[in-house]
């Protein structure tokens, strides 16, 4: 009862925001000012998650093919603020659903000169037809199981594409504990947080997807991140092999 309270306090306060959706208007007005937002705040979640990162990635080379090269394929690139983690003369496919991240990935394209990327291509993470089966070594997801419709129908996706022994790379904000402070505030954020967020929901279980999917070998953690904000700082993070 106190959680509906809260929501509906805070729903009377971005009140602005209730009524554009309500008309439609919202949702084309944060797909092009979400990337705007995001590339802000990529820069301060790299350096607070730096030694976090270079830890999820540092075993990525152990991943490539039997040539020694390494092709991979970033779910939800946004602004390309994984690519200056990722090997040197890494191939890299780009996808996301907004194409208006598409400036700020080229200019990260622009300052990551070891690698080397293939295309961007506008596509749901649900639904990747343009990607063949079994056809890239790694696949990185990050920040993006949150705002998604089906956390399941993704991990589907992946699996197809990975090759055998391939590895998937993942590290998302998620629920806090049921019983918590932070896991209150959550369910009192979250239905307006969703239309800030471009979809993100605070409440996702993420983990017990993983869990399920089918992979061979998972390696997940979960950690409390140094973030401003209470509600986002529930982490997981690790990788699955296929």
């Amino acid at each position: 009862m106190l959680v509906l309270i809260f929501q509906q306090c805070l729903k009377i306060l971005a009140l602005p925001i209730y009524v554009l959706a309500y008309f439609g208007l919202w949702d084309p007005i944060c797909k092009k000012t979400f990337p705007f937002f995001i590339k802000k705040l990529t820069k301060s979640y790299n350096k607070k998650l730096h030694k976090e990162k270079e830890k999820l990635f540092q075993n990525m080379r152990d991943f490539a093919d039997a040539s020694g090269k390494l092709h991979l394929l970033e779910i939800g690139v946004g602004t390309g603020a994984n690519f200056q983690f990722y090997p040197p003369n890494t191939r890299v496919t780009c996808v996301d659903y907004n194409p208006n991240f598409q400036k700020f990935l080229l200019e990260s394209m622009a300052e990551n000169t070891h690698l080397q990327f293939d295309n961007f291509v506008v596509a749901s993470a649900e639904n990747m037809t343009s990607v063949s089966d079994n056809s890239v070594d790694v696949v990185v997801c990050t920040l993006v199981f949150c705002s998604v419709k089906s956390t399941q129908a993704i991990l589907k996706e992946v699996l197809r594409v990975l090759r055998p022994g391939g590895a998937f790379y993942f590290m998302e904000h998620v629920a806090a504990g049921r019983s918590t402070r932070t896991y209150f505030w959550q369910q009192v954020c979250d239905p307006t947080w969703r239309y800030i967020g471009d979809g993100c929901s605070l409440l996702k279980e993420t983990w017990k997807d993983l869990e399920n999917a089918g992979f061979s070998k998972l390696n997940l953690e979960h950690i409390i991140c140094p973030l401003f904000l209470s509600i986002v700082r529930p982490h997981i993070y690790g990788y699955a092999v296929k």
